[in-house]
C-alpha cells in the first residue's frame, strides 16, 4: 500500500507518524514542555494552512474573478448594466454606484439619539420616513440612492442596526441630450423607457460580461441635429419640433431629436409635452411630404412618367368638394411640374387613377399603416382612414387624412431613395440583425424619385435647404391641423425631407434628414421656409463626419441633363 503512495504524501505520513511518537516520548520521558512544544507546533502548521488557502483564494477572486461578477458578500440584488455608447464609444449612459440605507431598530440602543445624528449626517432623508422605520420592529430601507460620500457619513457615526447595501443606479453624463432616444432605467436595474427599456436584456447582459451596449447614434451627428433644431424652433416660435437623421443603405438612426427637451434630473418639472419622444409617438399629417409616395406608388405602376400631363387649370370636383392648389399655376402640368409647384390637384388625379386598393398596398409597402420598425417601445401606430373613398384618396395623396409619426416617414424615405428596399429602421450599430430587406418599389422609380428630389431643391420649393457641393434632394410638406373639427392655419405642420447626397450608383452611401416644426409661430409656416433651411443647416455641418465629399454646385440626372445651381424659390412652398 505504502509503495503506491505519492511522495508527498509519504512524507505528510511520516510526519505525523513522528509527531505522535514525539507525544509518547514525551509523556515517558516526563517532560511536559515538550509535549506543549509540539501541540503549539502542530496548531500553527494548521493556522498556517488555512491562512494560506484563504489567501490563495482571495487573491485568485481579486485577479481572476469576471467582471461584474457577484461573490463574498455581495448585494444579490444589485443589478448590472453595462455602460450605453454610441456608434464610436463615446459614453451616453453608465452605472455608478450608490447605496441603500437600512436601519434595523431592534440593534439600534438610543433611537432618539441615532435619528438626530443620522438627520445631521444626511439631511435629504425623510423625517417621516426614518421615524416610521424607528418605530418599527424589523429591518427596513430608509433610503435609495445614498453617494458614496454620504454612506461615509452615515457610516462614521458607528451605530448599530445601520446596514448599507450597493446598488445599480444609472447615471447620464450627456444631461438633455440624446435623453428621448436613451430613456431611463429604474432603481432596480430594469429600462423603463427609450432603449434602456428597448434593449434592457442586452444591457443588462452586457453587464455581466463587463461589456458595453453600442446604439447606432453618432453623437457628434446627434448634437449638430439638436442645436440646430432648437435654434430653428426657437427663430420660428414653434411649439414643438423634430429631427431624425438616418443611412438610408442600412436604416441606422445616427441622430434622433425632440424639442422642448429635459434632463432625467428635471423630469418632474419639465414643460407640458417635453418628455415626449415626438420622433417615434407624435402623430401628424405631413402634407406635401407625401405626394413623394403618391408619385413614386404612380411611377412603379406604370401609370405616368415624368413628361405625364395632368390638367391643373381650375380646381377638381370630388363630389360637394373642391381641391385646390396653394398657389395655382392655372395649367396643364407634366408629373415633373406637379411635384416641384407642390400640386394637390395634380397628385389627387394620380391617386384617383391608382384607385383605393392599389394605394393601400403602396401606403402598407411603405410601412405608412404600421408603426415604424424603430426598436423603441414608444413607437405609435400610424392614425389611418376607415374609408378609402375617392376623396380620402385625393387627401391622402397630398398628406391628409393620415396622421404618422416622423419615424415612419423617414424609414419610407429611406425605401424611396436606396434602391427600393425596405431596410428596417433600426437604433443597433449596425441595423437590424437578421434583417431581410423587401423590395417595394423597382430601381428605376428609386432613381427617377432621386432625380426628381434634386430638381425640387435645385429649382422647386426646397431650393432653402442646397448645401452648397453636397447635392440635396428632397421635399416639403406643409399641412394646416385640425381645431375643433375645421382646418386651422394658425395650426400648422411645416416639415422638410430630404436625403444626400442624391447622385452615384443606388447602392452609394446616402443619408436622409427629416426636420418637423409644431406650429411654428412665425410666418410664413410652410416647410420650405421653417424646415429647409435647417436640413440645409444640418447637411452642411454633418457631412464632413459621414466622409461626403462636396463636389461643384451643379448635377447631372439620370437622362444627362444638366442642372444650374438653384437661385430663387419657384414653387410654392408647400
Amino acid at each position: 500500500m505504502q509503495g503506491r503512495l505519492s511522495p508527498f504524501w509519504r512524507a505528510l505520513s511520516e510526519l505525523v507518524l513522528r509527531l505522535e511518537h514525539g507525544f509518547e516520548r514525551a509523556r515517558a520521558d516526563a517532560r511536559p514542555e515538550d509535549d506543549a512544544r509540539v501541540r503549539i507546533f502542530l496548531i500553527a502548521v494548521v493556522f498556517s494552512v488555512v491562512f494560506a488557502g484563504l489567501a490563495l483564494g482571495a487573491g485568485y477572486r481579486a485577479l481572476f474573478a469576471e467582471a461584474g461578477g457577484r461573490w463574498a458578500g455581495g448585494n444579490p440584488n444589485a443589478l448590472v448594466r453595462g455602460d450605453l455608447t454610441d456608434r464610436n464609444g463615446q459614453l451616453m449612459a453608465a452605472n455608478i454606484i450608490h447605496y441603500g440605507l437600512y436601519i434595523d431598530p431592534r440593534e439600534v440602543w438610543d433611537r432618539d439619539l441615532a435619528t438626530r445624528q443620522i438627520r445631521r449626517a444626511l439631511p435629504r432623508v425623510s423625517a417621516a420616513r426614518l421615524k416610521k422605520v424607528m418605530d418599527g420592529e424589523r429591518r427596513l430601507i430608509v433610503l435609495n440612492g445614498l453617494t458614496p460620500g454620504e454612506k461615509s457619513a452615515v457610516h462614521a457615526l458607528a451605530l448599530g442596526g445601520v446596514t448599507f447595501e450597493p446598488e445599480d443606479r444609472r447615471a447620464y453624463p450627456l444631461g438633455s441630450s440624446a435623453v428621448h432616444l436613451i430613456g431611463d432605467a429604474d432603481t432596480g436595474g430594469q429600462g423603463i423607457s427609450g432603449a434602456e427599456l428597448a434593449f434592457n436584456d442586452e444591457i443588462r447582459a452586457a453587464g455581466q460580461r463587463g461589456d458595453s451596449f453600442p446604439l447606432s447614434i453618432d453623437l457628434r451627428v446627434q448634437g449638430v441635429l439638436e442645436n440646430e433644431l432648437a435654434a430653428a424652433a426657437i427663430e420660428n416660435q414653434a411649439k414643438g419640433a423634430v429631427g431624425i437623421v438616418t443611412d438610408v443603405q442600412t436604416g441606422e438612426v445616427l441622430g434622433m431629436a425632440s424639442w422642448p427637451t429635459f434632463t432625467q434630473q428635471n423630469r418632474g418639472a419639465a414643460p407640458d409635452g417635453a418628455t415626449l419622444n415626438r420622433a417615434v409617438s407624435g402623430h401628424y399629417e405631413m402634407g406635401s411630404v407625401f405626394k413623394t409616395f403618391t408619385v413614386a406608388a404612380g411611377l412603379d405602376q406604370g401609370l405616368a412618367d415624368m413628361n405625364t400631363l395632368f390638367d391643373a387649370s381650375q380646381a377638381l370636383q370630388i363630389g360637394n368638394r373642391r381641391i385646390k392648389d396653394f398657389h395655382a399655376q392655372n395649367r396643364v402640368m407634366t408629373l415633373e411640374e406637379v411635384y416641384l409647384h407642390s400640386s394637390n390637384i395634380g397628385t389627387s388625379q394620380l391617386a384617383l387613377q391608382m384607385g383605393p386598393d392599389r394605394m393601400r398596398d403602396y401606403f402598407e409597402r411603405l410601412g405608412l399603416l404600421s408603426a415604424s420598425s424603430v426598436e423603441l417601445k414608444e413607437s405609435a401606430r400610424p392614425v389611418v382612414p376607415r374609408n378609402w373613398s375617392d376623396s380620402t384618396l385625393a387627401s391622402l395623396s397630398f398628406g391628409y387624412g393620415i396622421m404618422v409619426t416622423p419615424a415612419q416617414v423617414i424609414q419610407a424615405m429611406g425605401a424611396l431613395t436606396n434602391g427600393g428596399r425596405m431596410v428596417p429602421l433600426s437604433l443597433r450599430r449596425g441595423g437590424a440583425p437578421n434583417a431581410q430587406p423587401r423590395q417595394i418599389v423597382t430601381e428605376d422609380t428609386s432613381r427617377t424619385i432621386l432625380d426628381l428630389m434634386r430638381r425640387n431643391v435645385v429649382k422647386g420649393s426646397g431650393g432653402f435647404a442646397d448645401a452648397p457641393g453636397l447635392r440635396v434632394g428632397g421635399k416639403t410638406g406643409s399641412a394646416n391641423k385640425l381645431v375643433n373639427g375645421r382646418y386651422d392655419p394658425t395650426h400648422a405642420v411645416g416639415s422638410f425631407a430630404a436625403v444626400f447626397p442624391v447622385d452615384g450608383p443606388l447602392t452609394a452611401k446616402r443619408y436622409a434628414i427629416l426636420i418637423v416644426m409644431d406650429e411654428p409661430g412665425k410666418y410664413p409656416r410652410t416647410g420650405a421656409y421653417v424646415a429647409a433651411p435647417a436640413v440645409r443647416n444640418i447637411a452642411d455641418r454633418i457631412a464632413g463626419f459621414l466622409g461626403v465629399e462636396r463636389r461643384a454646385d451643379h448635377w447631372r440626372t439620370a437622362d444627362g441633363q444638366k442642372i444650374a445651381a438653384y437661385q430663387d424659390v419657384e414653387g410654392d412652398g408647400r
